[in-house]
């Protein structure tokens, strides 16, 4: 895969895969047809005050995304996955939202034939109180923790095993397990849909919901902590690990390729290699794809992580 991406800068690579720095669009266009197993990603959201990670404006949002999912949809294997993580806004000077995550969502269906396999929403507890006028200001509407993930495909059979992402079950589930003939009798609901036996049996943990309920609250973390002990500026915009986690555990296989063209601090990636899956990763800011290699360096010598992420922004290619 690295041959048809010669012409983007590899910041590094480890056996599994490669962070890259470039325009991502120009990076779609080279991967050859039908060799991705799952596009995950979080592109800027269209804020209404520039950030430094690039967000762009709402006006030209969905066309400027269209440009990315088209290309994806090219790459995508005929089984593969497109996930797609946006995060909502409010219109400018007023307390009402955009409906760009909406329109975009309309826009990949309608327009470029995606299905829609699943809408997921990541629920983020530990979100603070924003926009501060609406929220901590004038009191007049509730913070925001929720995101839209749209999960997305070329067909409507996707490849893809929830069982591979099963949850802890509850309490009292525990408890039934470990007695089912005093915790519950099999019944039929009002619904008329029948419970039988099974349901007592222990699958090794429950099937989950679309609602994901990660925090992302991980001030301390290892990539945070790296990056400040250098005297660096994290990237400001990171989704927790265990949101890719989640669907390349779902959508992917060991060996398959794992893509995300707004790399951002190369949170895709790190989860990808974990879970022995073939990744690239794309990020316009050349110095943040460098940072991003804190994320698999040992902080042990910091001197040597330095060093690095100091070669990489100068031009080097990093073989870890």
């Amino acid at each position: 895969m690295h041959d048809e991406l010669e012409a983007r800068r590899v910041c590094y690579a480890t056996s599994l895969g490669a962070q890259l720095s470039g325009d991502s669009l120009e990076m779609l266009a080279r991967i050859p047809a039908n060799s991705v197993d799952l596009f995950i990603t979080s592109p800027p959201f269209p804020l209404l005050r520039k950030k430094a990670y690039g967000n762009e404006d709402q006006q030209n949002y969905v066309a400027w995304l269209n440009e990315f999912a088209k290309l994806a949809k090219d790459a995508l294997k005929p089984t593969g996955s497109f996930v797609i993580d946006i995060g909502g806004a409010y219109q400018k000077g007023v307390p009402v939202r955009s409906l760009h995550q909406f329109r975009a969502l309309i826009s990949f269906v309608d327009d470029l034939n995606y299905y829609l396999v699943q809408e997921f929403y990541w629920y983020n507890p530990s979100s603070l109180p924003a926009p501060i006028e609406w929220v901590n200001k004038r009191k007049i509407r509730a913070k925001n923790s929720v995101n839209t993930v749209w999960w997305l495909s070329k067909t409507e059979y996707p490849k893809a095993d929830v069982s591979r992402v099963r949850v802890p079950y509850s309490k009292s589930m525990q408890r039934l397990l470990a007695d089912p003939a005093r915790y519950y009798t099999p019944k039929d609901r009002p619904s008329e849909h029948k419970i039988g036996k099974a349901f007592g049996r222990d699958n090794g943990g429950a099937l989950p919901s679309n609602l994901l309920t990660i925090p992302n609250s991980q001030s301390n973390d290892s990539y945070l902590r790296a990056v400040k002990s250098l005297g660096l500026s994290s990237h400001p915009a990171r989704f927790p690990l265990k949101l890719p986690e989640f669907f390349i555990q779902m959508c992917t296989e060991p060996g398959d390729l794992v893509v995300d063209f707004f790399g951002g601090s190369n949170t895709t990636g790190r989860a990808a290699e974990n879970l022995g899956r073939r990744w690239i990763s794309c990020e316009l800011d050349h110095e943040y794809a460098a940072q991003s290699v804190v994320r698999f360096m040992p902080a042990a010598n910091m001197g040597e992580v330095r060093a690095s992420i100091e070669g990489i922004v100068a031009g080097k290619s990093l073989r870890l």
